[in-house]
């Protein structure tokens, strides 16, 4: 596959060394001649220097064979214009655009090919969003990713002294929850991945990734951990773009407080959201936290625009008694620096936009994909199709599938059934089955799993 990528500012610069690894053709287009040859000198990719909407820099490119577009420009505007010219003059088959601005949303029928052809909208402050949405949801989950709309969830906990199953194989779990149907998907210990058997032994501070139905989650959880309490009270830091939709999106469902530093912004919030208490101040501030009684809020939530605003509020908090933070980290050499000591969760959103991407760039019929583990890991909802005879997986038990090293088969969802793939379930054409790859480097191996042979066709 050969994809041209615009803009190689984070979220470019992670989708091009997530791809290259996969030995996909990669063009990355900036204007930025010093950070081009830093990326080119460490990844297998070409690039070229000028300004990404230009026909002339797009031909030099090469737009003409490109078979996808990503425009991840940090301007929207430059982002849209340049999938308008793939489109007028390079016909490119899949055009993918980061737009930020919700006012180009509010657009009816606008993203079209009679208006602006973009076939696939990334909004990276929504994706970030629903991915805090759904931790504060279940308290104690380090990620919660969801597969076939809502029914089913791949959940990462770490496991603590005294849960019910540490220091217990995992052929207990059923004993313990006789009514609820899950399955280990995966268990990283000390960084390292384990493929988990009914005699794996979980210890203490193991970092288990399971798959259930989605009204089964919080029982699983129990298992590994303490019970946590609901969420009731959630501070934020910061009322950009990403604070503003979350508060949003909360605000009716928890007490919520958003600090701001801008004192314009501030004005701005709290003429909008109608029950969030907005504050002006800093987060870094010590007095200003306890002045606001933050021992008393179950979650902050730190997302300004700047890394060590965020590290430092969110220590603040940690030290002062917020039961959990979370971290908006930009960088993403420091997400692995912070998060597992005093930061409970840190949040990259250019890893979360990645997964947003990968999603249309699988080779296989790929529903949803999760970039797990800083881009280490992977876990993807694929579709099976075709018969015994045109697919490997079709018509075969789970246990008799081919997968490659570090792969498993999690669930299968059929219609509004939830199946969790026991070895003796059969797969049938049209499921949808939910892997998860403890190697990303298996994925083109699972990818021609399901494809389907030509005699299908």
């Amino acid at each position: 596959m050969n994809i041209l990528i615009l803009g190689a500012g984070q979220v470019g610069g992670t989708l091009a060394e997530h791809l290259a690894s996969e030995s996909i053709d990669v063009t990355l287009v900036d204007t930025d001649g010093a950070r081009l040859q830093a990326l080119r000198d460490r990844l297998d990719i070409q690039t070229v220097q000028g300004f990404a909407a230009h026909p002339d820099v797009l031909e030099r490119a090469g737009a003409e064979d490109a078979e996808m577009l990503i425009a991840v420009t940090s301007s929207d505007e430059v982002n849209m214009v340049a999938c308008q010219v793939c489109y007028s003059q390079f016909r490119t088959p899949m055009k993918i655009a980061r737009v930020r601005s919700t006012s180009y949303f509010k657009l009816d029928d606008f993203f079209s090919n009679e208006h602006m052809p973009i076939d696939v909208l990334i909004n990276p402050e929504q994706v970030v969003t629903d991915s805090i949405q759904l931790l504060l949801e279940h308290p104690g989950a380090l990620q919660v990713l969801d597969f076939a709309e809502g029914r089913v969830k791949l959940v990462a906990v770490r496991a603590y002294f005294g849960g019910p199953l540490v220091g217990r194989e995992l052929k207990v779990l059923r004993e313990h929850i006789p009514n609820v149907d899950t399955r280990v998907a995966a268990i990283f210990r000390r960084g390292k991945a384990i493929k988990p058997t009914g005699d794996t032994v979980i210890e203490a501070d193991d970092e288990v990734f399971f798959i259930a139905a989605t009204e089964h989650i919080n029982s699983m959880m129990a298992e590994l951990r303490r019970v946590e309490r609901p969420f009731h009270r959630i501070a934020i830091a910061g009322g950009g773009h990403i604070g503003e939709h979350l508060a949003r999106k909360i605000e009716r469902d928890y007490a919520t407080k958003v600090i701001e530093y801008d004192l314009k912004r501030c004005e701005e919030l709290a003429s909008t959201l109608t029950r969030c208490v907005v504050l002006h101040g800093d987060a870094t501030d010590r007095d200003l936290l306890v002045q606001e009684n933050i021992e008393q809020f179950d979650a902050f939530c730190a997302l300004t625009n700047d890394d060590e605003v965020n590290i430092m509020s969110s220590l603040m908090a940690k030290q002062l008694g917020v039961r959990q933070v979370m971290t908006l980290i930009g960088k993403p050499a420091y997400v692995d620096l912070v998060q597992g000591g005093e930061i409970d969760i840190a949040i990259s959103p250019q890893q979360a936009t990645t997964s947003s991407i990968l999603t249309y760039i699988r080779r296989a019929d790929i529903a949803r994909v999760h970039s797990l583990r800083r881009g280490a890991a992977e876990a993807m909802e694929a579709i099976a199709h075709g018969d015994r005879k045109s697919s490997r997986v079709v018509g075969r038990r789970v246990g008799e599938v081919n997968l490659p090293s570090g792969a498993s088969i999690g669930a299968i969802v059929r219609g509004n059934d939830v199946l969790i793939a026991h070895d003796k379930v059969v797969i049938e054409a049209e499921d949808h089955v939910i892997l998860f790859l403890a190697d990303r480097r298996q994925v083109a191996a699972v990818e021609k799993l399901f494809q389907v042979g030509v005699t299908f066709f």
